[in-house]
């Protein structure tokens, strides 16, 4: 008769200390109190689930029993520690208190304790689960626990800590098992799958492990899993059998929102809701992805703090680069909603999904100040690159009517030598054309003297980036405009008449950065307002301006 399949977890259950991964900080404590003989009478054990408590405790009670331990762990070949692999001893008890959790079965152990061990030198209470026990079984357990037999170790172990009273806690020697690292969890299952045959590659392990949240025991039960395929087991197999969305469709869905591809982000929604996945799930996966790009952007060594292969790290900064620190908050705050909305009403999760997905692809759609902030952050960045979209400074000459008198014409400064777009009322339309030439300054030429006389503004996004870090509102106005200088003058063209008529409200505060950033050289005096869209009146302005000027000179 062929032996009984083990699942992975049992199979390769640690024997001894030194096959317990992870868990460094408390391994050579209790190797160290085997060795010496100074063992405590009880033992708290606490920590998440498969970290290696219940694992160390049966390692403890085989040890304290060990004829002639080895460096602190059993032998495993004395006759009290093959009665113990055995099963068949009765001096190591293990006791579920989840089901075991009454006054009565309490004051059953403490009647059973009173006899010595039959076949070795301790009797081991292991009592997974302890939290589940009532509070009157715990008062029952209390004085035992301080004062037992000589004869008796308590190993107590729980995953919930804060459920213990402290009376029984401060009566053990407390151990904290820590979440695996996702690094050591990836090492643990390669050597498995080599022992066993699974041909696994390494961004299958990294999601194996990453899923586990520092468990081993689960780690292994996803290995076992993903075995049952044939072939090769890929990052992408791994993810659609384990339900997860795969790293690289994440990373897609961030570069489409990135892109501004409401398109291809509906398309990837859908992708989901046609398979067996819940939605939010796919937007907690996506929620970490954007967690991980911020840790890419804030931290330089990010590796340290992320759970993903070589491969994916290299994904990831790629896209990480894509997006601001900012936009990357109001993005995980935007899916933080959507996953709260669809706790509270779970028949509108798709909707939720994709309404946090547009407003991602557009903060304008978002009057939130974190969008704000994200759509600020843009600004700043255009400015800091001298990247705003500027039309290039017209230049005014005069020129004779035919009734004699002179009108001022503007020529737009153009690269090439087409003419500018003339207006019905006579005049000239500013337009966005490329920044004006460089004109070397030993050009004496009339053209280079009258190209010199209007050009863009070259501090104008510094000026904008001043108004917009003090002035949330600056967002809105300031959005598409522009300045140029003309001799003495600085004329500020706003995108349209809506946005002028704000900038009008906030005139004191405009000047002020204005003539901070140069130096005085614009005040009040010779600076001014227009926008575009409006040819006729702005143009009259502009005309009026330039004649004022001529006066004064």
């Amino acid at each position: 008769m062929s032996e009984a399949y083990k699942a992975l977890y049992r199979k390769y259950r640690p024997l001894t200390f030194d096959d317990v991964y992870g868990q460094q900080h408390v391994v050579p404590i209790l190797k160290n109190q085997v060795q010496t003989g100074k063992t405590a009478h009880a033992y708290l054990f606490c920590g998440t689930r498969g970290t290696g408590k219940t694992t160390c405790a049966k390692i403890l009670a085989r040890a304290v029993n060990c004829e002639s331990p080895v460096d602190g762990s059993p032998c495993g070949k004395c006759p009290s520690c093959l009665a113990c692999q055995s099963g068949l001893n009765t001096d190591i008890v293990e006791m579920d208190a989840a089901s075991n959790n009454g006054v009565n079965d309490v004051r059953e152990l403490i009647d059973e304790i009173s006899y010595t061990p039959t076949e070795l030198k301790y009797r081991v209470y292991i009592i997974d689960e302890v939290h589940m026990m009532s509070t009157q079984a715990f008062n029952a357990l209390l004085k035992t626990l301080e004062e037992p037999p000589a004869h008796v170790v308590f190993i107590l172990a729980t995953t919930e800590i804060h459920k213990l009273p402290a009376t029984i806690v401060s009566r053990c020697q407390r151990f904290d098992f820590g979440r695996i690292d996702t690094s050591v969890i990836c090492d643990r299952l390669a050597e498995v799958a080599e022992k066993e045959g699974i041909d696994v590659d390494e961004d299958a392990l990294f999601i194996m492990a990453k899923l586990s949240s520092g468990g081993m025991r689960d780690a292994l039960g996803y290995l076992e899993l993903c075995a049952g395929q044939n072939g090769r087991i890929d990052g992408h197999a791994a993810s659609v059998l384990l339900g997860v969305s795969p790293y690289d469709s994440l990373l897609s869905v961030a570069e489409a929102v990135s892109s501004k591809d409401i398109g291809a982000v509906f398309s990837h929604v859908a992708s989901v809701c046609a398979k067996t996945n819940d939605i939010s799930v796919f937007v907690e996966d996506l929620t970490g992805v954007y967690r991980d790009m911020l840790v890419v952007r804030s931290v330089p060594d990010y590796k340290k703090f992320i759970d993903v292969s070589p491969n994916q790290a290299s994904m990831l900064e790629k896209a990480a680069t894509r997006l601001s620190k900012e936009k990357l908050l109001y993005h995980i705050k935007t899916l933080n909603d959507a996953l709260y909305l669809m706790q509270r009403n779970p028949s509108v999760k798709r909707l939720a999904a994709e309404l946090a997905l547009v407003k991602m692809c557009d903060e304008k759609l978002d009057t939130s100040a974190d969008a704000v902030l994200a759509r600020l952050s843009s600004l700043e960045d255009k400015a800091a690159i001298g990247a705003f979209s500027q039309p290039s400074a017209p230049a005014y000459t005069q020129n004779s009517s035919s009734d004699g008198k002179t009108k001022t014409q503007d020529v737009s400064l153009k690269s090439s030598a087409e003419a500018s777009e003339s207006v019905p009322n006579g005049k000239t339309k500013i337009e966005s054309v490329p920044p004006t030439e460089r004109i070397e300054k030993n050009d004496t030429s009339p053209e280079a003297s009258e190209k010199r006389s209007a050009r863009s503004y070259r501090k104008w996004g510094e000026v904008v980036s001043k108004l917009s870090t003090n002035q949330v509102s600056a967002v809105m106005y300031l959005n598409g405009s522009s300045a140029y200088e003309d001799g003495n003058a600085l004329i500020i063209v706003f995108e349209n008449a809506f946005s002028k008529t704000i900038a009008d409200t906030n005139k004191n505060k405009i000047i002020q950065a204005v003539s901070i950033v140069s130096d005085g050289k614009y005040t009040e005096k010779n600076i001014t307002f227009t926008y575009k869209e409006n040819a006729s009146n702005e143009y009259t302005l502009l005309d009026e301006f330039i004649k004022e000027n001529q006066e004064e000179n």
